[in-house]
């Protein structure tokens, strides 16, 4: 309230109680009784972000709201209080009741016009000025204000305060609700290189000779890694080792001539699959011709791909098929064909089927090595569950025909797709250079077949006996690892 006297104490003045509310306009002040009373009006602007303060309404202002209740503490009223009177020049505040009062709470009640129906502000300066000193006293002594007092209006109507949030109910999700089916990820996600911290790991002793050297020289406190033909070899190693899903595939490998290799590149395909990989390999001879397969590795008993049609319908485990087959040192399996010719023609699609069956349970690959009579009956059931074909030709002229019209009798009966994805093995069998031109002969199968691998000549397989993998030259074994790392890809590719 500013005096008559002092026009310019109303700058200089400070809000009285309502210190802190800048932007509000104060229309009157009065000492009621016990309490002090101060009628202010909001702003109604849209764009005041002041109107929200945590400071004075704790939570949101309701739209019904009409009035808003500030307890103050006692000292700083009976402060405001001495302020104001002082500056009024006849106004003094005589009443015992009223220095009573100041030892209590005092309560200030905001009048807060609703969003709907804004409030006309009134200057204070003029309001204010119109109000003498007698006529403070007068509206001190109207009993008509005061009834009913504040302090009941404050317990009668608790209604101002904020109404508490309702409670909210909080229900679990499962993952894919809250992610959604895209984001989830499967367990196969959570591999090594993820999650595990490489400075924290210990490396594994450096292969190669200068790395496994410098590392031993050192105390074993040097580790470079491993040198380039060991990174390259574990490499190969990986993609021979690629998981396939689904159930057992099914690998033949043809010739339409004979002496070119075709039984050697069986067992050394499945000896580098083998070793390379953790599941179950094996090579199936289903030759009707007395096949060799089971002379290329070490025998360990004399059954036969027929001991095995025999008993299909007993087998009930690994077991009972391990006492049939032979076994190699890289875990290949080998299911020998019958030793009498006389017989072996006996061997029908009927019970290549049934052998097929019966590999299907307990093994992930299952080579082929077939005959050469393309047209025979067991040469049918090969095809049809045949997911990879492997295709072997020999370094002539001739050999290199057949080979290729080996691709074209496919293509011609229905296997055009396993045609365009076989695997053309060129197979050197004889010593010394060859006398056809490699590079032309790989050229051709290149414009017909997926892939071409040259299979260089290994005196171990030249003398006809069996093969131990370890024991073949270099050149060899990595042939034979490149071909089963393009059989494993194909196949992986077919799959995705």
């Amino acid at each position: 309230m500013t005096s008559k006297n002092n026009p310019d104490a109303h700058e200089d003045d400070s809000l009285g109680v309502l210190d802190e509310a800048a932007s509000l306009d104060t229309t009157a002040l009065g000492v009621l009784g016990q309490t002090a009373q101060v009628s202010v009006s909001l702003p109604n602007s849209e764009d005041d972000d002041d109107f929200v303060d945590d400071s004075v309404v704790d939570g949101e202002i309701p739209s019904d709201l009409t009035s808003i209740v500030i307890e103050l503490p006692a000292d700083q009223v009976d402060e405001q209080i001495d302020e104001k009177t002082q500056d009024e020049d006849d106004t003094e505040i005589d009443d015992p009741s009223v220095a009573a009062a100041a030892d209590e709470v005092v309560v200030g009640v905001i009048d807060v016009a609703p969003e709907e129906e804004p409030v006309d502000t009134v200057d204070p300066v003029d309001s204010v000025d119109e109000v003498d000193a007698d006529d403070a006293d007068e509206v001190v002594d109207e009993p008509a204000i005061v009834e009913p007092t504040i302090a009941e209006q404050a317990v009668a109507a608790p209604a101002v305060a904020a109404p508490a949030p309702a409670p909210q109910t909080l229900t679990s999700k499962r993952f894919g609700e809250q992610m959604g089916q895209a984001s989830r990820e499967t367990a196969d996600l959570l591999t090594s290189d993820r999650l595990l911290n490489p400075s924290q790991l210990s490396k594994p002793e450096p292969e190669g000779t200068w790395s496994h050297l410098l590392y031993a020289l050192s105390g074993r406190r040097i580790n470079i890694g491993d040198g380039k033909r060991a990174r390259e070899r574990k490499e190969l190693t990986a993609r021979i080792a690629g998981q396939l899903s689904g159930g057992a595939r099914f690998v033949p490998v043809l010739s339409r001539k004979g002496g070119v290799g075709k039984t050697t590149i069986t067992a050394l395909l499945g000896m580098a699959l083998a070793d390379a990989r953790d599941d179950r390999v094996i090579a199936v001879d289903a030759n009707p011709d007395r096949g060799t397969l089971a002379d290329r590795i070490v025998r360990t008993n004399d059954k036969s791909v027929r001991d095995l049609v025999r008993i299909r319908d007993e087998v009930k485990g690994y077991h009972d098929v391990s006492a049939i087959v032979a076994r190699d040192s890289t875990r290949l399996d080998v299911l020998a064909s019958d030793s009498d010719p006389r017989i072996a023609e006996a061997f029908s699609d009927a019970d290549y089927r049934d052998v097929a069956g019966v590999a299907a349970h307990y093994y992930s690959l299952v080579l082929t090595d077939t005959g050469t009579g393309i047209v025979h009956s067991v040469m049918g059931a090969t095809l049809d569950l045949a997911d990879q074909i492997v295709i072997v030709s020999g370094l002539s002229v001739d050999e290199a025909r057949l080979a290729s019209e080996t691709l074209t009798w496919l293509e011609t009966n229905g296997y055009e797709a396993q045609a365009r994805g076989a695997i053309i093995v060129l197979n050197q069998s004889t010593p010394g250079s060859p006398l056809v031109r490699l590079n032309e002969l790989e050229a051709h199968f290149r414009t017909r077949a997926k892939n071409v691998i040259r299979m260089p000549y290994d005196t171990q397989i030249a003398g006809g006996g069996a093969i131990v993998f370890a024991n073949l030259q270099p050149e060899t074994r990595q042939a034979a690892r490149e071909l089963a790392a393009l059989l494993v890809e194909g196949m992986r590719a077919k799959a995705a």
